[in-house]
């Protein structure tokens, strides 16, 4: 556990985009949506999808919105900037179910988290840490250079770090 909460320098990534790089990286205000980090520690590099929604039903705009588009989107571009496939991991944060009375099909965060989960598998990436459910909003920062360690503030208040 860490008391200090995310830093709020470097790229903030906001719902529905994604970014690669080198830089510190944020994600304010998942309720439903997930943070996606997929993280590369031997080129201290990573990329960040602030994922809305599971499927993009064939929309090839804002593919960081869906689970479905946004994970092939970041793996390659890993892939092109010189990542290695086994050298690649993921992380998640958020998919809160911030309304207790939907469940099932209208649970969007579960849905986000199993879309995201099973799109992991298809690529073989694997799933290293994760912080969600619950139904509590959370947001991350994500610094490449600290071997891909996300700090997760809740906003009950509380601070860990996956």
């Amino acid at each position: 556990m860490t008391d200090k909460p995310p830093a709020t320098k470097g790229v903030n990534v906001g719902i529905g985009e994604y970014h690669i790089g080198q830089s510190l990286m944020t994600s304010i205000g998942l309720g439903s949506c997930v943070a996606l980090i997929l993280h590369d520690n031997k080129h201290s590099m990573g990329a960040v999808a602030h994922i809305m929604l599971p499927e993009s039903n064939g929309k090839k705009e804002r593919p960081g919105k869906f689970a479905d588009t946004a994970i092939p989107t970041l793996y390659a571009e890993l892939l092109k900037q010189g990542s290695n496939k086994r050298d690649i991991t993921a992380k998640i944060a958020g998919g809160s179910s911030m309304f207790k009375q939907f469940k099932g099909n209208l649970d969007i965060g579960g849905r986000n988290v199993e879309a995201i989960k099973k799109a992991l598998e298809e690529y073989r990436i694997p799933l290293v840490a994760e912080d969600v459910g619950g139904n509590v909003g959370r947001s991350i920062t994500y610094d490449p250079a600290k071997k891909g360690i996300i700090s997760v503030r809740r906003a009950d208040g509380t601070c860990i770090d996956i």
